[in-house]
């Protein structure tokens, strides 16, 4: 019966795709990611003294956070219990639980749980582990590509050390296949294989840091070459491109890669650097973020960083989120990227959201004294003999339409909130505000 169950694994590891059967199976054949589990580190010194602590990896797709779980297996003596959050639930951890206490009791044999996509566990799940880490059941690992500040619980983060790992560059992509090609027993090293320079490349480029697509992007393109009459499989660019078909965006629509890729877009369009903003637009449209989403975000930068110093950003910035509802998409990202151009190179001012700002803390901060009683609007004989509207001044009645008076209560007299720059629309009003009120 062993000998069967070693036959059946042996079968699983050959069949399994190129990625997983090119894990490294210890910490010197791991590449990247030096800056966590280099050999001067603190992570790989205490899991080499198999003093490993809970952690948690987060990092991009592709950047070794499960590799470097199951090289902790090999390095430690403690039992290590690999669990995915996708496919296990409460009964699978109150299992593991139970069998670590028996373990550490009858054999004094330590547990590490790792779980993969902890994101994937909701609060309940999550809490079943709090306790056991808290008390020394087992050692946790994590791993999970959203960033733990949101997707983990504030107890249990607080009990890990959390280690972010880098998107791999391009260099580390191309070793980790060059490796994969030239390995005769895991890779594909029994094949004579000859990948093309502007083949490899492309490879490394559409992986965009991902070593699993790179490899298995190689492991297809290098099955579907006919070798040559001396067995030589020549892969080339159009076979690359076939099998990778097309970049997958880094992307999501709901973690961080949102929240990022929207805060570079708003801050290019800000700092006027057109180029950028069309850019990270593009990214979003690739990725299929929701389009109202970005025409909302234009809207608010046309009110909050241009302002008054082009009042027709904000008309063109509507025009755009009602074109994009009105045709929809793909047409719909021409009118974004109209709206865009135009945003990033208009003059910038966020004058009128300040001086709002500064009204408010009024507001919040002083007295909120009653209306004066000129502004007042008397709307009945009563009113009228109360005081109300008397003494106000019609601007009207006056000489190009304008006479001084007090229109805020008397506690906040000669107040300035808004105070023009000198961009675009913004110079004529400050002009204009100096010749009415004078010089703040």
């Amino acid at each position: 019966m062993a000998l069967f169950e070693h036959g059946r694994r042996v079968r699983q590891q050959a069949e399994a795709p190129l990625a997983a059967r090119m894990r490294p199976r210890s910490f010197d054949e791991f590449i990247g990611q030096d800056h966590v589990i280099g050999r001067d580190k603190v992570l790989r010194r205490a899991i080499e003294a198999d003093q490993t602590p809970s952690f948690i990896l987060w990092g991009p797709p592709g950047s070794g956070k499960t590799t470097l779980a199951n090289l902790v297996a090999t390095a430690t003596d403690c039992h290590f219990e690999p669990l995915s959050a996708v496919t296990s639930g409460v009964a699978d951890l109150r299992r593991i639980v139970a069998e670590s206490e028996e373990r550490l009791a009858m054999y004094g044999r330590r547990t590490i749980l790792f779980v993969d996509e902890i994101h994937r566990f909701n609060k309940a799940q999550q809490d079943v582990i709090l306790p056991h880490v808290e008390n020394g059941t087992f050692t946790f690992i994590g791993a999970t590509t959203e960033n733990p500040s949101f997707e983990v619980i504030s107890p249990l983060l607080s009990r890990c050390r959390v280690f972010t790992l880098e998107q791999l560059s391009e260099e580390v992509v191309d070793a980790i296949v060059q490796r994969a090609l030239a390995d005769p027993e895991h890779g594909l090293g029994r094949m004579t294989v000859e990948l093309a320079g502007d083949a490899a490349a492309m490879l490394v480029n559409v992986a965009n840091g991902d070593a699993r697509v790179a490899l298995n992007g190689v492991e297809t393109a290098v099955h579907a070459t006919v070798p040559d009459a001396d067995g030589v499989r020549h892969v080339d660019l159009k076979t690359i491109e076939d099998a990778l078909q097309r970049r997958s965006v880094l992307y999501d629509r709901a973690g961080d890669q949102h929240y990022d890729t929207i805060s570079a877009f708003i801050k290019s369009v800000r700092g006027s650097a057109p180029d950028a903003a069309l850019y990270w637009l593009g990214r979003m449209v690739e990725a299929g973020e929701d389009p109202m989403f970005i025409a909302r975000r234009l809207v608010i930068l046309a009110s909050e960083d241009i302002g008054l110093a082009d009042p027709m950003a904000l008309s063109l910035a509507v025009a755009a989120q009602q074109a994009v509802h009105f045709i929809g998409m793909p047409e719909g990202r021409i009118p974004l990227a109209e709206a865009t151009v135009y945003l990033a190179m208009a003059p910038k001012s966020n004058s009128a959201y300040a001086a709002l700002n500064r009204a408010m803390e009024d507001v919040r901060g002083s007295r909120n004294d009653p209306v004066p009683l000129h502004l007042r609007n008397a709307a009945t004989g009563l009113m009228t003999r109360m005081g109300y509207g008397k003494g106000y001044k019609y601007s009207h009645d006056y000489e190009g339409h304008f006479t001084p008076q007090e229109y805020l209560p008397a506690a906040l007299q000669d107040r300035r909130y808004y105070e023009p720059s000198q961009e675009g629309l913004e110079a004529e009003m400050k002009r204009r505000l100096a010749e009415r009120w004078g010089d703040p």
